[in-house]
């Protein structure tokens, strides 16, 4: 089975490939990837050299240049991951998001649909896998989580152009028929996501002795979800998940933000010694809240349980450690 990833030099996509190329020795990958701010080809040496791995610096916007692609490497599934994906720089700048997630979709969407049409015989099912997130649905009060029928209301540009993207990947699977899915998850944290994000923010402020910033209270609650349990999650939807459904991915993991930031700063007190005045809670500043901040969000994955079989298996404060460790290492706080 030849599959394309796309986005496949970033967090989740570079994850996801080396977890497909390790379970999956009957695939071969290719990573499309325009290589942005947000990407690094480094997390993908161990397989550089592999006969079942190439690389393809493309920008999915550019719909002749994924025409000619598709064309060539002729596809027998999508893993769609390439996405703007910060809040606040879909705050400060929408249109690269409208862009990248809306029209960089619709490209992979409909160069998909004319190359499969044209070639309905094979020995395996071309599908599209959507990957988006949780934040299409809104924001939840002190109760209650989302499920796959709850309304969306996206409240950022990013979550709004995402909520775009489904609906568009929803349409071609009722429309044309095309076997497509959609997942959506919670926050993912673990090695290799950029540092732009909360956690990796938090270590890098902290052991550079600068004030970590936690907007408004504090008070904004996130389930978390283990990069390694999404892409496991991710493998089982494409293999088996069923044609026209969406699933949700969450990690069963709720945490208000400031109480991950103290938890973070006692495992960085008891990996590297203790921060300023004893303690690298000290250096929490709460600052101006986001615009337009979601209260809380909340997966209810009992679907994918139910109907494929998947869960959530890594322990949180085992891996949190372990995400800890990893960024010391790469900001040059821990030897390896």
């Amino acid at each position: 089975m030849k599959l394309i990833v796309t986005g496949g030099a970033g967090f989740i996509g570079s994850n996801m490939i080396l977890h497909l190329h390790k379970n999956y020795p009957d695939v071969e990958i290719v990573n499309i990837d325009k290589l942005t701010y947000a990407s690094d080809l480094s997390y993908l040496e161990p397989i550089k050299q592999s006969d079942r791995y190439r690389f393809k610096k493309l920008d999915i916007v550019d719909r002749d240049a994924v025409h000619d692609f598709f064309q060539k490497w002729n596809p027998d599934g999508i893993i769609h991951l390439a996405a703007e994906s910060h809040v606040d720089n879909s705050i400060k700048g929408p249109e690269p998001f409208v862009y990248s997630n809306v029209v960089g979709t619709f490209n992979l969407l409909e160069e998909s649909r004319l190359l499969w049409e044209k070639n309905e015989k094979t020995l395996n099912p071309r599908r599209f896998l959507h990957i988006s997130t949780d934040e299409v649905y809104g924001t939840l009060g002190d109760e209650g989580s989302f499920n796959e029928t709850t309304s969306y209301a996206p409240n950022s540009p990013y979550s709004a152009s995402k909520a775009s993207s489904d609906f568009l990947v929803r349409s071609y699977h009722h429309t044309f028929g095309m076997n497509t899915v959609i997942t959506n998850c919670s926050n993912n944290y673990g090695p290799h996501q950029h540092d732009e994000k909360l956690i990796p923010t938090v270590i890098r402020k902290a052991l550079a002795g600068e004030e970590i910033p936690v907007y408004g209270k504090g008070d904004n609650v996130r389930d978390w979800l283990f990069v390694d349990d999404h892409c496991n999650a991710l493998a089982t939807v494409f293999f088996k998940g069923k044609a026209g459904e969406q699933y949700n991915i969450g990690g069963d993991n709720e945490w208000m933000n400031l109480e991950l930031v103290n938890h973070i700063c006692q495992i960085l007190n008891q990996e590297y010694g203790e921060g300023p005045d004893g303690d690298y809670r000290n250096l929490i500043s709460f600052v101006t809240d986001r615009l337009g901040h979601d209260y809380r969000y909340a997966v209810n994955a009992s679907k994918i349980k139910k109907e494929l079989g998947w869960k959530p298996s890594q322990d949180f404060d085992n891996m949190l450690r372990q995400t800890v460790r990893w960024f010391m290492k790469k900001y040059g706080y821990l030897q390896s």
